[in-house]
């Protein structure tokens, strides 16, 4: 395993000392270490991956030194589009470092949502013509993969991916500080859940929120067929529910979101409020980090979601951050037209034995759909 300190030394003493990304569960030691120990001027955690390497484009504008850009393997598509079209050497030619976590590797176990993105990464980044290493898992090896990186981006001004498999960054313990909001966010999940009309329907964002979702549900014996659990898409959960919301006006369609995925999209909020669905909650449970992948700070709490939704059309937005303060915007939602925002602060952080879904996303997907339409639907007995 590589030592994220000795590493991120490795790549100043490079010359690479501006690092912008998404974090990721594969890199999360490394981006911790980059969080804790790099001024905020050269570090980024950008909202989605595309802005992280407009940010390395900005950043070479600047300065003419080389970036690197971090992400999950998932975020692949946001950057496409700037590394084809912008800092591709037929373009602009922007040399930068592009580290990216190989979720679902072959032969690797992982979830669902990782395994089609993981067997094609190689073949995806071979199309585009973006040259590749994989990192080595030992110091030496992976001091001398990240120089050939830098050598061969700064050579062609252009990008180079370094693919970083599971298991290739030692332990590093992040500097976290302690929060005094009250409520855990599967605290906040239960009781959102318990105040719901009966007939709702959740569309819930990827990564810890729908794990606790499920557990609850589970714990209650109520079943799964209400809910609907996106497990990947970061930041897409909140069209899902809009569509649905949009197509069915039977239904009361609430949003389990995060204060990242909140961000990652957020246009979003303009197209949910300028729909004017009366049938539509949009629930934010904002801990101010991306506690899926290792609890690197966002900018939730720095900004106003409620000013923004409100700003972009929605009927009310409030932040809560107590038991009822949350039962009451929830009963407030319940009673009026929306759409409604709800900005539930809490604490990051999650237990540390919380289990995944036991059902398949395709098995979500189809009891959902029998729910909806008034047919049986499987509840599972494990």
């Amino acid at each position: 395993m590589i030592d994220p300190i000795q590493y991120l030394q490795k790549l100043n003493d490079s010359g690479v000392n501006f690092f912008a990304g998404v974090p990721d569960s594969l890199l999360k030691q490394f981006c911790a270490c980059v969080t804790d120990t790099m001024p905020e001027s050269a570090h980024v955690i950008a909202v989605n991956e595309g802005a992280a390497v407009a940010q390395g484009i900005g950043y070479h504008l600047g300065t003419g030194k080389l970036p690197l850009i971090y992400l999950q393997n998932s975020g692949l598509g946001n950057i496409i589009n700037p590394l084809l079209s912008l800092a591709s050497n037929e373009v602009y030619g922007t040399p930068m470092i592009v580290m990216i976590g190989w979720r679902g590797e072959l032969g690797v176990k992982d979830e669902p949502q990782h395994v089609h993105q993981g067997r094609v990464m190689e073949d995806m980044l071979q199309a585009i013509n973006i040259p590749y290493i994989i990192l080595g898992q030992s110091d030496a090896e992976a001091y001398s993969g990240t120089q050939e990186a830098i050598a061969l981006a700064e050579k062609t001004d252009s990008p180079v991916v370094m693919l970083v498999r599971k298991g290739t960054f030692g332990e590093y313990k992040p500097k976290k500080p302690i929060s005094q909001l009250k409520m855990s966010r599967e605290e906040a999940i239960a009781l959102a859940c318990e105040t719901l009309p009966a007939e709702a329907v959740v569309i819930c964002t990827t990564g810890m929120p729908s794990r606790e979702l499920f557990e609850h549900r589970a714990a209650k014996k109520e079943g799964h067929h209400r809910d609907f659990l996106t497990v990947g898409g970061m930041g897409h959960a909140s069209q899902i529910a809009l569509s649905l919301a949009s197509c069915r006006d039977d239904l009361s369609v609430f949003c389990f979101d995060g204060d990242g995925a909140a961000l990652m999209h957020m246009g979003s909020l303009g197209s949910i409020g300028q729909s004017s669905r009366k049938n539509l909650t949009h629930i934010i449970f904002n801990n101010g980090v991306h506690d899926s992948v290792g609890g690197q700070p966002t900018i939730g709490f720095g900004l106003s979601f409620t000013e923004i939704a409100l700003a972009c059309g929605y009927s009310s937005a409030c932040k809560v951050d107590s038991r009822a303060s949350l039962i009451s915007a929830i009963g407030h939602a319940n009673t009026h037209d929306g759409p409604h925002m709800i900005d539930v602060w809490v604490r990051p952080g999650n237990r540390a034995d919380l289990g995944r879904p036991t059902s398949t996303p395709a098995e979500n997907k189809i009891d959902l759909m029998n729910h909806l339409k008034g047919e049986d639907f499987y509840v599972p007995t494990h």
